[in-house]
């Protein structure tokens, strides 16, 4: 499997032009499949990953494939580490790291990927939860915590990646949140 730093993702508006953009993806690059499937709202959500070049050699053949298909794209050249874990839903956190939390929602599931590499870039905030799509209408949401003034950061910055690209929904910051809201991370 590639080294995980470098990530793409393409999300359309038809299942069966998705299995071709996935296969002209594939035959593009040498890139891993991190996620392939249909999503809320009869879509398909691609995510791959693999070197810079590879990356962006996929999701261009993907877009030539999909034409006026297509929803969303972006590839991330160094993504930050925490993005691939919190997709994963593989973080588990410890009771002293709920200071706060920070919810961005969009409108795609790829644009929930950019602003939370994005949070996580501009703050030091741990994604504990990357949500893309499924059982959402389509929408994603992602999940993170750190002191009030980094989750603040962070939430503001991933709000304005999703806002620039017109797919922002809400940008929340709880301070002091109850630890119930962290139950089944803890």
């Amino acid at each position: 499997m590639a080294e995980l730093r470098s990530i793409g993702a393409i999300e359309i508006s038809s299942i069966g032009i998705g299995y071709l953009v996935q296969d002209a993806m594939l035959d593009a690059a040498n890139v891993d499949i991190v996620l392939a499937r249909t999503i809320c709202s009869g879509k398909y959500f691609i995510v791959v990953s693999g070197s810079v070049s590879d990356v962006r050699a996929a999701i261009q053949a993907g877009q030539g494939e999909a034409g006026e298909g297509i929803i969303d794209h972006v590839v991330i050249p160094n993504v930050h580490e925490g993005v691939f874990p919190a997709m994963g839903q593989s973080v588990t956190l410890e009771k002293d790291e709920t200071e706060a939390l920070g919810v961005i929602e969009t409108f795609s599931g790829v644009s929930i990927i950019a602003a939370a590499d994005a949070a996580a870039k501009a703050a030091r905030v741990k994604l504990f939860r990357i949500h893309l799509a499924m059982a959402l209408g389509g929408k994603g949401f992602c999940l993170m915590t750190g002191t009030v003034a980094d989750c603040r950061a962070g939430v503001q910055a991933g709000a304005a990646e999703a806002r620039e690209r017109g797919l922002l929904v809400s940008e929340v910051v709880i301070p002091r949140p109850n630890k119930e809201l962290f139950s089944e991370y803890i």
